[in-house]
């Protein structure tokens, strides 16, 4: 099955198991479910029952709890107890992950548990293991062993239960023979679901996350290929990107993750993972499900028989080098200007270019805008790197044809007998078939860049579907992914864009982005916030690296300092530091394995007490918080990573 889904180009819900949890149905196309966890020490039975109530209010359709221990899980019962007193019958998850004692007790007083493959029986040391067939098969005995108590007392409760795989706490038996993979996660959610199949249970939720979206995308797929090459048939699946962050960050990483598979009808139930008081990630799960409830009437796309590329890896399309644009450079960024007028050096400051009148020179950021899009030629010069898109009829009419570079739709390009030497942008949209006559002399201009949109409903498979086009025909122009947005907040802008533009990138298609908005007055997103968006997809699909990465957990009851107060300390005094992947974590739980695809790790270890990582080494143990950030960048000085701010 090389589809991971029921169609790349009908939206439809992939078909699963239908799953109880208390009163709430997932899977087999009911609603998808939005969902999110607490915060507060599970021992303060008040501080986590007003909490889950804020939550509840908020719009959350499932509250997990953590339970790291025996008390923890006994404390879920006064609990629950009180939600009920109070009227709130929303089902209850447990969060399990070292103790399966802890789950057992669990299992008997909430609607669902959570448990994660890669540490419920194994202990996580990070060493390389070499095993027999039949040693390996003595393991699968052994998970088998004490994972069936659990089943059978869900099976006896009616309880619920995830299998939940995180990247970042892989067993070491996995990770010896699979790897850091998607193929790990997948068989490391197996391994346990083919022993519940086994024992006759299917009250199953599974979810695939990681902090890094082409690897969370490339697992969820394999899982569906995995279950029903093997089994025949699909469980309910939960989204989401562990570590996301917070503030555009982490929405922008959430909704690349989470979007990409909701387009193709993947996911029964999201979770967006923020650094932020819980209540706020669920205005964010709205805004991503509410795309959904009515796609299945969109214009019909012409069907894919078989993928030119493989779902399951990243590989970026081949293109050819056009100027900056295309082959092995970074993607691009268009900044457009569209609706602006009288454009003056101040307007370009909102997309990473400082004009500094005394000396005549401009400042250029990290995340400054390629090319920005205009109905007028300009009445400055133009900083050395930027380049200026304008309609054709107006780029006849300058001068300079160095800096500026004109678009044309595809029949007027075949009409017009001056072009650019240099780059010939042509606007498409996807919803019309590509002219022959075009695509026969295209293939043969090595001048020409299209910039491809939709005005489907269903935008994104449609513009995929192109790209596939292109694939099939061996044509390498580079492609501009244009996305529009009329929707109502800066939130929703975001994860349109995101998702949109983001699923692409994720299946290697796109050699730049040029977002447009189509709000009007108060609701219309600015130049920054748009810029910004660009360069937060292009960060979160690893495409195109302009700032410090993050990995932030959202925190939990686990958590031993002030996550978020934390976060923004560190952010603070690192986010100059291009291309430094630095990890954040509550607690040891996903720390070390996460932080396997970070520079450096500050991870708490004790109340008030921080271990620092290089990689997955442990570097300083037992820091004070007070001084532990100031001895994050002592490492990353010592590591040669540190760069002094400009003056």
């Amino acid at each position: 099955m090389q589809l991971y889904c029921n169609s790349l180009t009908e939206y439809k819900r992939l078909a699963t198991l239908e799953v109880k949890v208390g009163d709430l149905l997932i899977g087999n196309n009911h609603p998808i479910r939005i969902q999110t966890m607490t915060t507060t020490d599970t021992m303060d039975t008040n501080a986590t029952v007003e909490q889950a109530i804020r939550c509840i209010e908020a719009g959350a359709e499932l509250v997990r709890i953590t339970a790291p221990s025996k008390k923890e899980a006994e404390n879920l019962l006064p609990i629950r107890n009180e939600l009920r007193k109070r009227g709130y019958t929303t089902p209850l998850v447990a969060d399990i992950h070292f103790t399966p004692n802890a789950a057992e007790i669990a299992a008997r007083i909430v609607e669902k548990v959570r448990i994660n493959p890669g540490n419920y029986v194994d202990k996580k040391k990070f060493e390389t293991l070499t095993y027999t067939d039949s040693e390996y098969q003595e393991e699968i005995d052994r998970i088998r062993k004490q994972f069936t108590p659990l089943v059978k007392i869900c099976q006896e409760h009616g309880t619920a239960m995830r299998i939940g795989t995180n990247h970042g706490s892989l067993s070491d038996r996995i990770m010896s023979r699979y790897g850091d993979t998607p193929m790990g996660m997948v068989e490391s959610a197996m391994e346990f679901l083919r022993i519940a199949e086994d024992l006759n249970y299917r009250n199953i939720v599974l979810s695939m996350k990681s902090s890094n979206p082409q690897v969370m995308v490339q697992a969820y797929r394999l899982l569906i290929q995995t279950m029903q090459e093997q089994l025949g048939h699909c469980y309910p699946l939960h989204l989401g990107v562990t570590e996301a962050g917070d503030g555009e960050d982490g929405r922008i990483k959430s909704a690349v993750g989470i979007g990409t598979l909701l387009e193709d009808g993947i996911g029964d139930t999201i979770r967006v993972s923020l650094t932020e008081d819980p209540e706020f990630e669920l205005p964010v799960c709205r805004d991503l499900v509410k795309r959904y409830t009515s796609r299945q009437d969109h214009t019909p796309i012409p069907p894919v028989e078989q993928l030119p590329y493989s779902p399951f890896e990243h590989k970026r399309r081949e293109s050819i080098a056009i100027n900056n644009i295309g082959a092995k450079q970074v993607p691009v960024v268009v900044a457009d200007f569209s609706t602006n007028t009288g454009i003056t050096p101040e307007h370009l400051q909102a997309v990473g270019y400082h004009y500094d009148a005394n000396t005549d020179k401009w400042n250029i950021a990290d995340a400054a805008a390629d090319y920005i899009f205009t109905r007028e030629l300009l009445s400055f010069s133009l900083p050395g790197t930027l380049k200026v898109i304008v309609p054709h009829d107006i780029w006849h009419g300058t001068t300079d044809k160095e800096k500026y570079m004109p678009l044309f739709t595809a029949e007027e390009y075949l009409q017009s007998k001056e072009r650019s030497s240099i780059i010939n942008f042509i606007d498409h949209n996807t919803g019309v078939a590509l002219p022959e006559n075009f695509l026969l002399q295209m293939a043969n201009d090595h001048t020409v860049v299209l910039c491809l949109h939709s005005s489907n409903a269903h935008a994104m498979p449609e513009v995929r579907r192109t790209m596939i086009t292109l694939l099939e025909r061996q044509i390498q122009q580079p492609v501009i992914l244009k996305c529009f947005a009329e929707d109502n907040t800066a939130d929703e802008h975001l994860i349109h864009y995101a998702t949109e533009t983001g699923a692409l990138l994720l299946d290697g298609f796109g050699d730049g982005v040029w977002l447009v908005s189509e709000a009007t007055g108060a609701q219309a997103p600015g130049h920054s916030l748009l810029n910004n968006i660009a360069f937060g997809i292009l960060q979160a699909t690893r495409t195109r690296i302009s700032k410090t990465e993050y990995i932030s957990c959202p925190s939990c009851g686990r958590t031993l300092f002030d996550l978020q107060e934390t976060t923004a300390r560190i952010r603070a005094v690192t986010n100059h530091l291009k291309g430094v992947k630095i990890a954040i974590m509550g607690c040891i739980v996903n720390g070390p394995g996460e932080m396997a695809d970070a520079d450096f790790g500050y991870v708490g270890s004790g109340v008030g007490k921080i271990t620092l990582y290089k990689g997955k080494e442990v570097v300083k143990r037992g820091l004070n918080s007070e001084v532990a950030v100031d001895e994050l960048i002592s490492l990353i000085k010592e590591n040669g990573m540190w760069v002094e701010t400009a003056n």
